[in-house]
């Protein structure tokens, strides 16, 4: 039986192929290389390494950027990984023209380079939203965890480091009393374990004197900035929360932050960024119920935007459902409240401080002698109403809701949609780098500049894709040699600004 057959490794050829005709060309890598060399490194603020004088000649930023780019599109992150493929990859080496850095200056120019990073993926905002890509009228908000390189042994709180202190006592106290008794070696090897504990009580010390200078209420010890947070439930994970927005036209984010807190407070900043980011402020921004604070949610309808925000379930509910806050209505005009029996509930006019809002109370005299009392509150004297002082755009925020409920069901099938390819597809479910959220910020800056990269090649085709980029940036290179003389490091101009 004959076989397929490969080549004779030791046979000469007479007409060497070039590595171009390696590369198909509609090869994803192809497209790699004009989306990088069109961008303005050095007004991102990459590192200018020409500056450089002394010793062996720096890499081009746009080299890096490039090897970087090919890296997380293909599921690559590691310095020394990129380092390996660079030297026996055709495509990286075809991208790459042969060059090969360490995994020094690779590990460093992710690290150095957050902020300029940050602007290559707005670059794949921009690009996108040149394409018609982005529709700029439903968008939605969300975070996801990602773990970072810190381990839940290496977080420490107060309760953790009292409870790891309590069991040191314990310990030096019973290996007291045994070398009262212990001779020879005996009380050597004690003496040692004593020791020990003591080092180790030193080293909880020292944590619990940073907590309380730095006021934080935990502290990590491999990665600084990661913190404990839920994932889910009761489950807790050493991790960073990823906040994203999302485009609905294409599911394409626009725009991201790491943090290491919860949603509470991030909506504010996400609806100013996206306004900014689409050039509108009409459009719907949805939220899960993370995100649903009276504040946050006021200060986005004062920027002009729909909110439709999942509203929870009440903290507290009156022994009768009938009898629940949402069945007192409010009579704006007057300032005051209807109850379900019909009594009006009012306010002295004066605002309580609760801890980070104020609240209006309203009250009736009536409730001490109401039949229907024991259905309305627990209260041995009266049902007392508070009133948000943000009440009114939680309203608005529920009208908005019950009025359109098939936009707020759109936002799992809009906004999960990138964090589900990045974390199940691609498994890019934790951080690789440490010991700062910067870092953490470039590594997650990789990861959606390759996702937006993926759907636009995916939504247009990388063919079509070339063909539309090279016609336009074509037309302004002619444009711009009637202005000025070329400069090979600097575009002012691009399909991706």
């Amino acid at each position: 039986m004959n076989y397929i057959t490969g080549f004779d490794r030791k046979q000469a050829v007479l007409i060497p192929e070039t590595i171009d005709q390696l590369i198909d060309k509609d090869n994803a890598v192809r497209f790699i290389d004009l989306f990088v060399s069109s961008l303005d490194v050095v007004s991102f603020g990459f590192r200018d390494l020409r500056l450089n004088k002394n010793g062996r000649p720096p890499f081009h930023p746009k080299d890096l950027l490039k090897l970087y780019i090919y890296g997380y599109l293909n599921k690559i992150r590691s310095s020394r990984a990129l380092e390996k493929e660079s030297k026996r990859n055709i495509e990286l080496i075809w991208l790459m023209k042969g060059l090969v850095p360490d995994h020094n200056t690779i590990s460093n120019f992710r690290r150095d380079n957050p902020k300029a990073i940050k602007k290559v993926f707005r670059a794949t905002v921009n690009m996108a939203k040149n394409l018609d890509l982005i529709g700029g009228i439903l968008l939605a908000g969300d975070g996801t965890k990602l773990r970072a390189q810190n381990s839940k042994k290496n977080n420490y709180n107060q309760k953790k480091i009292d409870r790891h202190i309590a069991y040191i006592e314990n310990k030096l106290e019973e290996y007291c009393k045994a070398l009262e008794t212990a001779d020879g070696d005996t009380k050597e090897k004690i003496q040692a374990k004593i020791d020990k504990q003591n080092k180790h009580k030193k080293q909880y010390r020292a944590i619990e004197k940073e907590l309380i200078e730095t006021g934080e209420k935990q502290v990590s010890s491999s990665d600084p900035d990661s913190r404990q947070l839920v994932i889910r439930g009761v489950v807790t994970e050493v991790c960073y929360n990823v906040q994203s927005t999302v485009d609905a036209e294409n599911n394409l984010p626009i725009d991201y932050d790491v943090t290491n807190n919860n949603d509470k407070q991030a909506m504010t900043s996400m609806v100013e960024n996206a306004i900014e980011i689409v050039g509108n402020n009409t459009f719907d921004a949805v939220f899960d119920k993370g995100y649903y604070t009276a504040q946050q949610i006021h200060n986005s309808q004062k920027l002009g935007v729909t909110t439709h925000v999942c509203i929870p379930n009440p903290a507290a509910n009156a022994p009768d459902k009938a009898y629940n806050l949402s069945e007192f209505i409010h009579n704006k005009s007057t300032d005051t409240y209807k109850c379900p029996a019909g009594a009006t509930l009012q306010t002295n006019g004066n605002w309580y401080q609760k801890k980070s809002y104020r609240v209006k109370q309203y009250k009736t005299p009536n409730c001490k002698y109401c039949p229907v009392k024991s259905s309305c509150t627990k209260s041995k004297s009266q049902r007392i109403i508070e009133r948000h002082e943000f009440a009114e755009a939680l309203e608005i925020n529920k009208k908005n809701i019950a009025k359109n409920p098939e936009i707020y069901a759109q936002r799992q099938a809009i906004v999960e949609h990138p964090f589900g390819t990045i974390k199940r597809q691609w498994g890019f479910d934790h951080i690789i780098t440490k010991k700062s959220i910067k870092r953490a910020s470039a590594d997650v800056g990789f990861i959606f500049i390759a996702y937006n990269l993926t759907r636009i090649m995916n939504i247009i085709g990388i063919t079509k894709l070339m063909k539309i980029v090279t016609s336009f940036w074509t037309t302004i290179l002619i444009f711009l040699a009637s202005l000025s003389p070329p400069n090979q490091y600097k575009h002012q101009n691009s399909i991706f600004s």
